[in-house]
């Protein structure tokens, strides 16, 4: 595939396209700022698991960004995973069709269970997400206005998904979105580039890590944090 193909962050040709095009301006930073961390769990971190990948670059470039966190008491952290009952009550059957694999998503299994080394802690809070999107049906809403938090820097997987799908209604929440590149991944790099690139014209703002992490720890601690609860 030739540069001028590829649908992605590296191709300018078609950034230039966008931005005539009225697309892929600057959301910038606020002042009160979360991060979500978007299903690192079994299903999707084990290479044996039907949607798994080898997302260990991205593991590391997450403890990297939780490390400087929780340095802080006024930046909640967000986990998510998605579950089902075993009966899959709670899995409408379109889902079902559409991406079976969310059949074997089973509430309190290994699959759906967080990686240890994030080493969640006790007041961070875990969503259970029934769809792509973190905010689709969950009190993620709740969580971020009840401490007013106008950015969310989004990490995990899979870019095409549910780091996309996070993105596209944290922009329709009224909320920026700063996604790290290299702390998101995706088990198609081909699907991950382009996402990344569909992100950052449309959703939020795709940023090096070192320019988050840097600007996480210039950032100015803001009064009243209410820390959240599992």
């Amino acid at each position: 595939m030739t540069a001028a193909q590829t649908h992605g962050l590296g191709n300018r040709d078609l950034l230039d396209q966008y931005l005539a095009a009225g697309f892929a301006g600057r959301v910038g930073w606020g002042e009160r700022v979360a991060l979500l961390v978007i299903d690192m769990a079994g299903a999707w971190t084990s290479q044996d698991e039907m949607i798994g990948a080898n997302l260990d670059g991205v593991l590391r470039n997450i403890r990297r960004l939780l490390d400087v966190v929780r340095t802080r008491d006024d930046i909640p952290v967000v986990f998510t995973t998605m579950a089902y009952d075993e009966t899959y009550s709670d899995l409408p059957l379109p889902s079902r069709l559409k991406t079976p694999h969310l059949e074997r998503m089973i509430r309190g299994s290994e699959r759906v269970r967080l990686v240890p080394g994030l080493d969640r802690r006790p007041h961070e809070a875990l969503i259970e997400k029934p769809r792509a999107s973190a905010f689709f049906n969950t009190n993620l809403p709740s969580i971020l206005a009840a401490q007013r938090i106008d950015t969310v820097v989004v990490v995990g997987c899979s870019t095409s998904g549910c780091v996309r799908s996070t993105c596209e209604s944290a922009i329709d929440h009224g909320l920026r979105a700063i996604v790290p590149a290299e702390a998101v991944g995706d088990r198609s790099a081909s699907a991950h580039e382009a996402a990344l690139f569909d992100i950052n014209a449309r959703y939020a703002d795709v940023l090096p890590i070192e320019e988050v992490v840097g600007h996480i720890e210039r950032l100015p601690r803001t009064a009243g944090a209410v820390t959240t609860d599992a």
